[in-house]
């Protein structure tokens, strides 16, 4: 059994609000994205508002913003998810739906296996690699950091996986 799961947040920024038709195409699309996650290989655990710690759960992040975080197998079963399944296709029409983000908005990071991170936690991550750059408690897709404990090498810019990018 693996000792650490990979942890990832991803948030976006919505050019109108959520029940707006401008949002139309992506909300219907919303059940059958997460259901695939659900089901793809290496996935281990989502995040659902609804199970929240009660009203204000997600109060570090803005009212305009969606966010999605998730534990992983591994860098390579979330990226699979990310560019090899129908997720790419939402993911190719973001600009329609999300704003342009400046700061970095999507963080990894390694959890003990079995740890469910918090709403808190998560941003309190997103925000340690928009102040320092990627580091083994903050990294991304295009700079990761090995499991803790191990001496996997590091693969770099060059030779990472591209960001997950919900807006940019």
């Amino acid at each position: 059994m693996p000792r650490h799961e990979l942890a990832q947040l991803n948030i976006a920024t919505l050019i109108a609000p959520i029940d707006s038709p401008t949002l139309a195409d992506f909300v219907a699309r919303l059940d059958e994205i997460n259901a695939l996650a659900e089901s793809a290989p290496g996935f281990v655990w989502r995040f659902k508002e609804e199970s929240a710690d009660g009203p204000g759960a997600l109060a570090p992040f803005h009212d305009d913003q969606i966010v999605n975080f998730s534990t992983w197998h591994s860098p390579e079963a979330l990226h699979d998810y990310v560019y090899r399944t129908a997720h790419a296709e939402v993911m190719a029409r973001r600009r329609e739906w999300f704003s342009r983000m400046r700061d970095a908005y999507t963080v990894l990071w390694w959890v003990p296996a079995g740890h469910r991170p918090n709403p808190s936690e998560a941003h309190a991550r997103l925000e340690r690699l928009r102040a320092d750059g990627p580091t083994a408690e903050a990294f991304t897709f295009k700079r990761p950091f090995p499991v803790p404990g191990t001496t996997a090498p590091d693969r770099g810019a060059d030779e990472g996986f591209a960001d997950l990018c919900p807006a940019g």
